[in-house]
């Protein structure tokens, strides 16, 4: 990768040898590799690590989950809140669990409405839930720093999974617990 970066930046009309960019190569080599950590870690078998009976049966919330990821079009940045909500049958799992799947996810190359569906689908298939719901909000800084060039946006993506897009008391009650 470091080479790459190192013609990316001949390419741009820079000197890669120069002195302040000298360890540029290594550095963004550190940081893909580190942002793009999903790619190497199992969601599936993180959650089956922390899965326990549930002895509770309403409606779990993990609220504000910090994620970052990048755009997989434009390889730039976007962050944001992931909301997460669950209401178990027979199986629970904690709320560090529920972040960590979100970070598994977000740490590969992204579009947010893949990223949204994937904890979604993936916390439907290990925990069996009655329901899951995920809402992310995120700022694009593809969209802010080319194209249209809107510093203001943010896109806002769900998914819907079981009770929460079948019954609508279910999801008002969600939506309700994320935008108080």
């Amino acid at each position: 990768m470091k080479d790459a970066v190192k013609k990316i930046l001949e390419t741009l009309g820079e000197d890669p040898n120069r002195k302040g960019l000298a360890d540029t190569p290594s550095s963004v080599d550190e940081a893909l590799r580190q942002i793009t950590a999903g790619y190497s870690l199992d969601a599936p078998a993180i959650l089956a690590s922390a899965i326990a009976p549930a002895d509770y049966d309403q409606m779990v919330v993990c609220g504000n989950i910090d994620l970052f990821s990048l755009c997989e079009r434009h390889l730039l940045p976007f962050h944001g809140r992931c909301h997460v909500a669950f209401i178990p049958d027979k199986l629970c799992v904690g709320a560090e669990v529920v972040a960590r799947v979100v970070d598994v996810f977000a740490r590969r190359l992204q579009v947010q409405e893949r990223l949204t569906a994937e904890i979604a689908a993936c916390l439907m298939e290990a925990l069996e839930p009655l329901g899951v719901g995920v809402v992310i909000e995120a700022f694009h800084l593809c969209m802010a720093m080319r194209g249209v060039e809107k510093q203001n946006c943010n896109l806002v993506t769900s998914s819907l999974l079981g009770c929460f897009r079948d019954e609508a008391p279910t999801r008002a009650e969600f939506m309700r617990l994320i935008n108080r």
